[in-house]
């Protein structure tokens, strides 16, 4: 395999499927097949999961929710989606833990770089919920800050679609598909693929991106081989 050690983030959304919200029972096991897949191989696993499926706090803001709490709401839902996954890898054999950034024993234990590399290195898939801890981080910031703590070999973007395009292949038939762009590219085009603070810190950081589509079974596999079926983000072409 190409990579010993990746962070994977994955939306909340996602696990929902097309409901929308909740979980979708054959996407979590989908999901948690891939990452099995891959751990058997070898590879190192963080995954940092957003929380959309359950509430998002920037959305709340404007149903007359305080921004702090929305985002303390939205925190919790990424741990009880932390968890859904532990179960369905769990479910299948693989070894998984869950390392909260706030503390919440027994639910999960606190997280630090230590923890999370001493289970990487015994072949845990390492789950880390909570986000960065802090209101107004999203969890693309949080993705990065694991990321780049954890030491990984790359950020590892699992979304819908396959990679990075010049405008929204849902909606513009005739946008082109990158295989590879700078950060600075990514700016100078105004491509919402993350938030920038997360940007930053991948970019000051040196931590490349990959993103691909999570959604086709194998895809992780083929990631973490080194295959180009996604779009890499880098410090240079």
């Amino acid at each position: 395999m190409k990579y010993k050690r990746i962070l994977l983030k994955l939306s909340g959304e996602s696990l929902a499927g097309g409901r929308g919200e909740g979980f979708s029972e054959s996407v979590l096991s989908s999901y948690a097949g891939q990452i099995k897949q891959v751990a058997d191989r070898g590879v190192q696993i963080g995954i940092v999961i957003g929380g959309g499926n359950i509430f998002r706090g920037l959305s709340g803001v404007g149903k007359g929710y305080d921004r702090v709490k929305g985002d303390q709401m939205g925190m919790l839902a990424t741990i009880i989606n932390s968890l859904a996954l532990q179960s369905a890898l769990e479910s299948i054999g693989a070894k998984a833990v869950v390392l909260t950034s706030v503390r919440m024993e027994p639910i999960g234990e606190y997280y630090s770089k230590a923890r999370a590399l001493d289970y990487l290195e015994k072949g845990y898939v390492v789950i880390i919920g909570g986000g960065t801890s802090n209101p107004y981080f999203t969890t693309d910031s949080a993705s990065a800050l694991r990321g780049i703590e954890i030491e990984a070999d790359i950020l590892l973007k699992g979304t819908r679609v396959d990679g990075i395009y010049t405008a929204d292949p849902e909606k513009d038939p005739s946008a082109v598909k990158f295989d590879r762009i700078t950060f600075d590219e990514v700016y100078s085009r105004g491509l919402r693929i993350m938030d920038l603070t997360a940007f930053t810190l991948c970019r000051e950081n040196g931590l490349s991106i990959m993103v691909f589509d999570m959604d086709t079974p194998g895809n992780l596999e083929k990631v973490a081989a080194g295959e180009d079926i996604g779009t890499i983000v880098a410090n240079c072409q």
